[in-house]
């Protein structure tokens, strides 16, 4: 009996042009999501001794391996990757992420796969686009943010919904209005 994947994964796995040596990896992400976690980009590399997934989320990268043996889970949340970059051979390329003063490389990815993930965390990065604002409507995403004590002054806050942004509290309640987090 196929598992059925939530609507973001299956969504995501669809766009993809290799699935070999991730198939577990699929059927076990949803579990390694947090809470309002929504999936934006997936592509399959090899990090370390294991091929496995790595994904693209509203608030982070990261990279699982469901291996028969052992698993292997690392993410690189979004507010700390200072960048990325694509090299890329004949068939396949690796994805090197720099994080808190680390690098992490992702080989063997799919050329077809590789730069289109590597820009959407570029565009990030650079402010040009958030990540999944919110879930697909199969299931719910998290609530929003409450507002702050009523001796906030109005401004910019940091939105909890997408750390990428910030959000105007104008006094009273939190506006539809939001901006690149400076």
């Amino acid at each position: 009996m196929a598992t059925e994947l939530r609507p973001d994964i299956q969504s995501a796995k669809d766009r993809i042009s290799t699935r070999m040596g991730a198939g577990r990896e699929f059927k076990k992400l949803e579990s390694y999501l947090w809470e309002g976690e929504v999936v934006d980009s997936v592509c399959v590399g090899q990090y370390g001794r294991g091929t496995g997934l790595l994904v693209l989320t509203n608030s982070r990268l990261l990279f699982l391996v469901d291996g028969m043996t052992g698993s292997t889970f690392e993410d690189f949340p979004l507010s700390k990757i200072t960048s990325v970059q694509w090299s890329s051979g004949f068939v396949q390329g690796t994805l090197t992420v720099y994080a808190s003063g680390n690098k992490a490389e992702i080989n063997n990815v799919a050329k077809p796969d590789g730069p289109p993930l590597a820009d959407k965390v570029r565009a990030i990065l650079a402010g040009h686009t958030a990540p999944v604002a919110s879930a697909p409507p199969a299931f719910a995403a998290a609530p929003p943010p409450p507002p702050p004590p009523p001796t906030v002054p109005a401004g910019w806050y940091p939105d909890a919904q997408n750390l990428t942004l910030q959000r105007y509290w104008d006094g009273v309640g939190w506006t539809e209005h939001t901006a690149p987090l400076a």
